[in-house]
């Protein structure tokens, strides 16, 4: 596998992402592993820029506000592993970026589900999930999507299924 600069190893006014490549494919340090292909096709033509929230330190926000202060990407494409709450905080750094930027940053954000399935999300459902508040509203709203989430998530098959109240016994 070729290597790739990452995030935190990147100059944030390196020719290959301010003069060679005016898009960026921001993506999961797994992502050539688990979906070559998908990440074959995300690539094309961008500079790539891989980072790991559980390797790194999850702050990337102010570090992709310096790259894109720096060199005005046209574009910034964020591809990460659907379920993991490491990569998530990527799609979140890009909107903190934006934010503290105070300018729009044209963007898509997209999952990976299972390693074959490419899904773009919308910008405003990352915001929105970060904000547990509101998802506990959505779901109480709409409880069928814990059926679907049941086809994805282990973590959640296991808690619905098979996990057995603990029991705390009373030391004397």
């Amino acid at each position: 596998m070729k290597d790739y600069p990452w995030i935190w190893s990147t100059w944030v006014k390196t020719p290959y992402i301010r003069e060679e490549h005016k898009e960026w494919l921001i993506a999961s340090a797994c992502l050539p592993i688990v979906a070559p292909h998908i990440f074959e096709g995300l690539s094309k033509d961008r500079a790539i820029l891989l980072a790991c929230p559980e390797r790194e330190p999850p702050t990337h926000y102010g570090k992709i506000a310096s790259m894109i202060r720096s060199c005005q990407p046209e574009k910034i494409v964020v591809a990460t592993i659907e379920g993991s709450p490491h990569c998530f905080t990527l799609h979140a750094s890009v909107n903190e970026a934006e934010y503290i930027l105070g300018e729009r940053v044209n963007r898509d954000h997209y999952v990976i589900l299972d390693g074959k399935e490419l899904k773009r999300i919308d910008t405003r459902a990352v915001r929105v999930a970060r904000y547990l508040h509101l998802v506990d509203r959505l779901l109480k709203e709409n409880p069928t999507v814990l059926e679907e989430l049941a086809s994805y998530s282990l973590e959640h098959k296991k808690a619905s299924t098979c996990w057995k109240p603990r029991i705390i016994e009373e030391r004397q």
